[in-house]
């Protein structure tokens, strides 16, 4: 049995958010495996929420909403694009028809491009910023007003250590865009804390997901081994491995049920000690 697979397993069926419904933009996967979105799709519904899975490719969000019907949770896909604003309005409004509210938000979508400057192209550099930032914006503007309404929610931004700390190879678009995560959410909690809105980040550091077959691997070997650059990675974390979405989806559905009923406006690291070892 994997680790992934083992730490799965430890997501019981606990019940802390039963009754609500949970928003998860990038719910679903890119590659084989399991990504972060569709790890927190999961846990969520075990926890009794009624998961609306939103991606991209609705395929993706299909696959996600047809494993969580096979564990008897309720959920539904929509497809839209985070950084298209009548995409969002669209699938947001098909929420609310489905379901009638919007407990918690999580903004998980984010892209990346290995590279610094020279590498980065100017189309590059907007793409990241509209799907990776600018999507915090439109999602804000959309839910935001529903929550007030409501007077409780929970929203969840996704960043990342590389956001934090320069780990050893440039990533520069992606970076900037996740160090933007955090300071966004830190500003909304702060402004929505009277409404009954709680907002918090989860900086998840080296996660062995899909996005390291797609992007990642070949910066720690020149073949794009994925085996030899796991290895690489879990040698760079003090821990001795690196993290599954599985435990970054333990976060998060703390986060948003009232175990966390005091936490707002700031970040819950996930790294098995590699930003410590930076420092």
């Amino acid at each position: 049995m994997t680790s992934q697979n083992q730490s799965s397993v430890r997501i019981t069926a606990d019940q802390r958010l039963s009754g609500r419904v949970a928003l998860i933009l990038g719910a679903g996967t890119s590659a084989p495996g399991v990504s972060i979105g569709k790890a927190c799709s999961i846990a969520m519904a075990r926890a009794g929420a009624m998961v609306a899975a939103l991606d991209f490719h609705m395929d993706a969000a299909l696959e996600v909403v047809q494993e969580i019907e096979q564990e008897g949770g309720r959920a539904t896909a929509y497809q839209a694009d985070v950084s298209d604003f009548g995409q969002m309005q669209r699938a947001i409004d098909a929420v609310i028809s489905d379901y009638g509210r919007i407990d918690i938000l999580q903004i998980n979508a984010g892209i990346g491009k290995v590279g610094g400057p020279q590498e980065t192209s100017l189309e590059d550099w907007d793409r990241i910023q509209k799907v990776n930032v600018e999507s915090l914006l439109i999602a804000s503007k959309l839910i935001i007003p529903l929550m007030v309404k409501q007077g409780s929610g929970s929203i969840i931004g996704v960043s990342s250590v590389a956001g934090m700390r320069y780990l050893g190879y440039p990533h520069l678009a992606y970076s900037v865009t996740k160090a933007a995560v955090i300071h966004f959410i830190r500003m909304m909690a702060q402004q929505y804390a009277s409404d009954g809105i709680r907002a918090n980040t989860i900086v998840p550091g080296l996660i062995d997901t899909p996005r390291i077959h797609k992007n990642v691997a070949k910066v720690f070997d020149p073949d794009a081994d994925l085996d030899k650059a796991r290895a690489a990675r879990d040698r760079q974390v003090p821990i001795g491995r690196m993290g599954t979405a599985w435990e970054i989806a333990s976060v998060a559905t703390f986060l948003a049920s009232d175990d966390a009923s005091y936490i707002t406006g700031t970040e819950i690291v996930v790294d098995g000690g590699l930003t410590g070892k930076f420092v």
